[in-house]
Order: C-alpha cells, then sequence, then structure tokens
C-alpha cells in the first residue's frame, strides 16, 4: 500500500506539539513497516535532517503558500499524483477535496467548545485565532469525510463522539501518544552545567511551560508561583520558555505583581534534545492547564525523575493516573498549596518521583506508531 503521510510543519526550525508527534509517528513507523511505500510530505524549511529517506520512507516537499492553499491544494494534488492509496493528515485539518482515503489525527476540538471560547475571546495571538477560526470551519466537514479518525486519549474521544452525535462510531479511535526515550534522568556533570549555562538556569527553580493560549493557565500558575514567594519566603526561581517578555509583564500588572519578573527566567526557544536536562534541574513542573487533550510534558517530566503537579480536568488525570498531584486549576491556592507540599515534604517528592518513573515507561512512541499502521492495514483490508 501506498500510503502519504502530511507533516508540513516537521521541517521547521521551532517545532511544538503536533510537529513532534507527526516526527515521532514517521521515525518510528520506519523502524517497524518496511512493506508499505511512505510519502512524507513536507513544506521546505531550515530542519531538513530530522528524517532521512530509506528504501520504503520517501520525502516530498512541496511548496505551495500559506498553510490552508497548502493543505487544501498543495497537498492533495501531490497525493493523487503520486498514486496514494490513504492519506494520513497529522494535525487537526486535512484536504476536504479528495478521492483518496482520509485517516486523520484530530488531536482535540477545544476551538469547537463554547466553555473554552468564553475563555478565549480577546486573548492569544494573531496567529492562534486564525488557526481556531480555520479549525473551526473545516474540522467539521472533515469529521463526515475521513474513514479514520485518530485522536489521543479516552477523554477526547468520548468529547470527540458527544459533539459530533457520533456516538460509538468505529471509525473513530484513541491512540496514546507516547514519551521520547531521551526524557530520562541526567545526572553528567558536564552536561548538566552545559545546558544550566546555555539557558542561564538558576540554582533553584521550578519549571513551567506556558505560552499565550489560554488553556495553559499562565496567569494562574503566576497568580499560584507569587503566593508561594509570599508565603514560604523561599529563593526558587520560575523558568519558563520562549515567552515575550511584554506579554509576561502584561500578565504579571493583571495579578499586581509585577515584581515577580525578577523571580522569572525566560530562556527562549530550548531544542528539543535539551529539555530533559532542564526538567532534570528543577525541583518540580508546573502543568496546571485548563484543557488538555493528552499532555506529554507531563510524561517528559516524570520520565526524568520530576514531581508533576496537574490539573483535574479533561485528559490529565487519565495520563497522569496516580504519579502527580491533582490540584483544581481554576484555584490558584491549590496550585500553590501543591508546591508548598512537594517542597517541604521530602517523603511525598519521593513518592511522586517513584510513581511518575513507572507511569512515563507505560508511554512509547513506538507502540503508537504499531497502533497506526493496524489502523492503516485495518483500512487497507475493508477497500
Amino acid at each position: 500500500m501506498k500510503i502519504g503521510i502530511e507533516a508540513q510543519r516537521i521541517f521547521r526550525k521551532k517545532k511544538h506539539g503536533m510537529d513532534m508527534v507527526a516526527l515521532e509517528l514517521i521515525r518510528n513507523l520506519q523502524t517497524i513497516d518496511t512493506e508499505n511505500e511512505y510519502l512524507i510530505f513536507v513544506k521546505p524549511d531550515v530542519d531538513d535532517t530530522v528524517i532521512r529517506e530509506t528504501a520504503n520512507f520517501k520525502i516530498v516537499k512541496l511548496e505551495g503558500g500559506f498553510y490552508p492553499l497548502w493543505e487544501q491544494i498543495a497537498l492533495p494534488r501531490a497525493a493523487k499524483k503520486l498514486g496514494c492509496q490513504l492519506l494520513h493528515c497529522t494535525s487537526n485539518t486535512a484536504p476536504i477535496f479528495t478521492s483518496i482515503p482520509l485517516v486523520v489525527t484530530l488531536h482535540d476540538i477545544i476551538y469547537m467548545e463554547s466553555s473554552y471560547l468564553k475563555i478565549l475571546r480577546g486573548t492569544g495571538s494573531l496567529y492562534q485565532k486564525f488557526g481556531n477560526a480555520y479549525r473551526k470551519i473545516f474540522v467539521p466537514k472533515i469529521v463526515r469525510k475521513s474513514r479514520k479518525i485518530i485522536t489521543v486519549s479516552n477523554f477526547e474521544k468520548n468529547r470527540i463522539g458527544q459533539f459530533f452525535g457520533m456516538g460509538s462510531d468505529s471509525r473513530l479511535e484513541a491512540v496514546y501518544n507516547g514519551v521520547s526515550e531521551h526524557f530520562k534522568p541526567v545526572t553528567e556533570p558536564l552536561e548538566l552545567k552545559r545546558v544550566k549555562d546555555k539557558y542561564h538556569l538558576p540554582d533553584h527553580y521550578f519549571f513551567f511551560l506556558g505560552n499565550t493560549d489560554p488553556k495553559k493557565n499562565t496567569k494562574g500558575a503566576l497568580k499560584a508561583y507569587s503566593d508561594f514567594l509570599k508565603q514560604t519566603g523561599l529563593d526558587i526561581k520560575l523558568v519558563m520558555l520562549d515567552y515575550d517578555r511584554p506579554e509576561l509583564e502584561k500578565l504579571l500588572d493583571e495579578i499586581g505583581d509585577r515584581e515577580l519578573i525578577n523571580q522569572i527566567v525566560l530562556t527562549g526557544y530550548v531544542v528539543n534534545t535539551d529539555l530533559p536536562t532542564i526538567y532534570c534541574q528543577c525541583e518540580l513542573f508546573l502543568y496546571p492547564s485548563l484543557r488538555e487533550s493528552f499532555g506529554i510534558p507531563m510524561l517528559e517530566a516524570m520520565g526524568c525523575g520530576v514531581p508533576v503537579i496537574t490539573s483535574n480536568t479533561s485528559s490529565m488525570p487519565e495520563v497522569a493516573g496516580d504519579a502527580a498531584l491533582i490540584i483544581d486549576p481554576y484555584k490558584p491556592e491549590e496550585i500553590t498549596a501543591a508546591m508548598i507540599s512537594i517542597q517541604s515534604e521530602p517523603e511525598l517528592k519521593a513518592a511522586l518521583i517513584g510513581k511518575g518513573l513507572l507511569q512515563a515507561a507505560k508511554f512509547s512512541w513506538k507502540a503508537m506508531a504499531e497502533h497506526v499502521l493496524e489502523i492503516y492495514r485495518g483500512m487497507e483490508k475493508n477497500q
């Protein structure tokens, strides 16, 4: 079978969640499937060595302009011309005018939910707003058209089924994400020092992967951290990745603690291979999102031997199991209390670390790729 995989953004320098999922899917399919023929459709960019061609995996670089034009015009034309018998689109959307059987990874439908849209109103970047509007228009059409819809947790599977009235539709299937093998405890002194110096990390810090998307609850996390410092008097910094300082200052004004900027370290963008060493040197990892379809960073932190604080909403309890402190993300005081508990109770911290290592080990990209390959084979039989 000739299988096309849409992976438009995996060659860009700054890769994020869905890009990494697509990349790991491709890498692991290369190790387990030597029978099917694969065409990987990408947009040319600077980081073009992250995957290599093999005997049955070919990279197809497509120009095509702005994302909707690339996806709706360039991608289906190329896939048809090259004889794809199946097209897997990996990032929520897909071309709606194509005769090729479609598999779509629908990571979430957060942008469709009225409760989330109320939170989003007036916030988020212009790019995020456009992306949400595009998905809101196209996803319902894609759900109707797709032969198979993959999502990343049972929570999200149930949510999609309820929202689109699919019930127990066999087209919808949950396939868990994984955690990469390099997310493990780092003990090599030279590597610890290299990353610490490169990103100007303090001796003691909490780690938070916040961004401007309202679902990340950055404002709530900052309020909780501010209260933690006031209640404990401890000198523990907060490390944040790739966050714009003026945007951060706006949030600090909103919580009434502009001086908190002096306690925060903004690293800029961090390459994925440096992330484990940043995790390994932190006191705890903060993941108090309002809504997630899965939550890979939780597992990354657990795999590195770091205690995790996360939310009691959406998929996060499903993924975290009993290996994290679970809080109500709408109550900053609960986040603060969890921080204090981990810092003041060594036995609790040790227990979370032990449980976290076991929990992270349950999720692998190889298992994810094997599950997806089963879906491809099932579709071939039914064609």
